[in-house]
């Protein structure tokens, strides 16, 4: 993370030509003025209480009325379990891409798909890509594998000790699973994998999640089986955490390609060549060229997967639907694929292994939320298998729309015309 020369000097005399260097460096030095009051009763949720932050907080009237409205106050119920310090809502426009037809082995039908952003343009870019899609049949979308993990390391004074640790824990893969399972009626452990460092020792505990995301479901069985260990294992680590860094959570990672986190999901479909032409005014040949181009300056900046804007169809839908929006980091890795076919015509593929969503908790169950799933007709259970096969089908959506505008050099007139025209 260095800065050049030229650069790191030109910063360095703009700060003094306006302050002088002991002024900069007071700026630096420990502030020992009193804090401000703390917030009050962080897990209450009242009228009363949010009156209190506001009096607090010694707004404009006019901010208050822009985060609590009327119906903001009378839906606080809904609200309880999913923040803390609460003083209202904020309002982010919604669109609807689609329809987006989906043929999966959970997700069939159209779908018309909320997206909340501020960002002009990317509704249109992904509501084009949808009804390409739609418009021959839809694309095939399929659920690979899935699993939420947990990582928690131990620290051992020895590799022998390291060895008596692991010789007992490969054996109590059932234990774990029963011990597990006693904290929820959805959770189910499926696996544990080992991975061992020095005198560390890593458990990557992998469950299935039901209809819901499952990080806070997996997080409460992951710390009942470690207290078993703590208390029935021969070796006592010297320390210990609950999460080792290891599972991947919220981080863009090179491991999720070998395995998965959250549901792995591909989606695919062929473009014929006339309808490339006429809908995204360009060619499968160029398209192809673009993405070819494209993968090889993702591999040389280090990008972890080839895509081209995976985050901004996910991160709109994960905000619409009450998904964690952070789980981004991590849902947005992937890869697309572009070929021509035999015939002429553009093929294009997406795989997604993190996608880290539910239908139930969470988020799900706010009012808003709930209506943005309840669009889609996927709120509830029995539901999440479905949605992120639409995700998939999203994505793919939105590359062919950003690879077409790109390829047909279209991509800055799209922006100027939706996102700063006024």
């Amino acid at each position: 993370m260095s800065t050049p020369h030229r650069q790191a000097n030109q910063y360095v005399r703009e700060l003094l030509e306006q302050n002088r260097l002991t002024e900069l460096s007071d700026k630096l030095l420990p502030n020992p003025k009193p804090l401000p009051r703390k917030f009050r009763g962080a897990f209450r949720l009242s009228r009363q209480r949010v009156e209190q932050h506001w009096k607090q907080l010694e707004t404009l009237p006019e901010t208050q009325a822009n985060l609590l409205d009327g119906q903001t106050l009378s839906q606080l119920e809904a609200y309880q379990y999913n923040i803390e310090n609460f003083i209202g809502t904020v309002k982010l426009p919604v669109g609807i891409a689609g329809p987006l037809r989906v043929n999966g082995l959970f997700a069939q039908g159209d779908y018309h798909v909320p997206l909340a952003t501020t960002e002009a343009a990317l509704v249109a870019s992904y509501s084009r890509g949808c009804q390409l899609i739609s418009e021959v049949g839809g694309c095939q979308a399929l659920l690979l594998n899935e699993a939420v993990n947990r990582t928690p390391g131990f620290a051992f004074s020895t590799l022998q000790e390291v060895g008596l640790f692991l010789a007992w824990v490969v054996g109590e893969q059932e234990t774990f699973k029963q011990e597990a399972e006693q904290t929820t009626r959805y959770g189910k452990l499926i696996d544990t994998r080992i991975t061992v460092e020095g005198n560390h020792v890593y458990l990557d505990f992998q469950f299935t999640t039901g209809d819901a995301a499952g990080q806070n479901m997996v997080t409460l069985a992951t710390d009942v089986i470690c207290q078993y260990i703590l208390s029935q294992s021969p070796v006592a680590p010297q320390y210990w955490f609950i999460e080792a860094n290891l599972s991947g959570d919220k981080k863009a990672s090179a491991q999720s390609f070998s395995g998965v986190r959250g549901k792995k999901v591909t989606a695919e479909v062929k473009i014929p060549a006339q309808l490339v032409a006429q809908r995204l005014h360009t060619t499968p040949e160029q398209m192809v060229n673009y993405w070819r181009m494209s993968a090889l300056g993702g591999t040389m900046s280090g990008t972890i997967g080839i895509q081209g804007h995976y985050a901004n169809g996910l991160a709109a839908l994960y905000i619409a639907c009450g998904q964690d929006a952070a789980c981004v980091a991590e849902s947005a890795v992937g890869v697309t694929r572009f070929e021509l076919t035999l015939e002429g015509d553009l093929y294009a593929a997406v795989t997604l292994p993190n996608l880290i969503v539910g239908t139930v908790g969470g988020g799900t169950g706010l009012p808003s939320q709930q209506a943005c799933l309840q669009i889609l007709g996927l709120a509830g259970a029995g539901k999440a298998r479905a949605f992120a096969e639409m995700c998939a089908g999203l994505a793919l959506a939105g590359e062919l729309s950003i690879i077409g505008a790109l390829s047909a050099g279209e991509f800055v007139q799209a922006h100027a015309r939706l996102a700063r025209e006024r």
